[in-house]
């Protein structure tokens, strides 16, 4: 299989939060120009009571102009690793803290624009230690939900963050749930 050629690539558009390029390729005679969203990379955390309950934040989006109900997640800050940007924003966005983090896997959220990654991790051993931090502009509603009831929530739309369920999806597998299965759970 050939590769594209990179025949010119310009930063067109700077922002805190991504950057974008455009460039044109090749690939044999085709040539195209493409778009490609620049990030750091993305965590999410799925937050597990000692009851089995998981912590759920409830928050406005900008791009859906819309409530999105969504696990904690952010950027991976500058200097961070994943595991310490998952910690920061359980807390920031939550007020917990987990005696333990662990990593239950990767995605790119969109190859065909993004060249990112969005890391999940497991949160276990919560501790209420604090009020949210919540950044300028954020607004924050942080609830719990029976880890059972996730499936229905999944399956009726009530949470249709892609990167969301697809961290759900490996809360479901680091639980030996069988998606193979997905229908029974959807």
């Amino acid at each position: 299989m050939a590769d594209w050629k990179i025949l010119k690539s310009e930063e067109v558009f700077t922002h805190p939060v991504l950057s974008v390029t455009c460039s044109s390729r090749r690939l044999g005679e085709h040539t195209a120009d493409y778009v490609t969203l620049h990030s750091s990379d993305w965590v999410n955390v799925v937050p597990v009571t000692s009851d089995g309950r998981v912590v759920l934040i409830k928050q406005w989006r900008h791009g859906s102009q819309d409530w999105a109900i969504e696990i904690p997640g952010g950027l991976v800050d500058q200097g961070e690793t994943p595991a310490q940007a998952a910690a920061r924003e359980l807390a920031e966005e939550t007020g917990y803290q987990a005696r333990g983090l662990r990593f239950l896997g990767k995605v790119n959220p969109n190859p065909a624009l993004f060249d990112n990654y969005c890391h999940t991790f497991l949160a276990e051993g919560l501790e209420g230690a604090a009020e949210p931090q919540l950044d300028p502009g954020e607004s924050i509603e942080v609830f719990t939900v029976r880890a059972a009831d996730l499936p229905a929530m999944v399956a009726t739309g009530e949470i249709d963050h892609c990167i969301v369920i697809a961290a759900l999806a490996f809360y479901w597998l680091s639980q030996g749930q069988d998606l193979a299965a997905a229908r029974d759970l959807l």
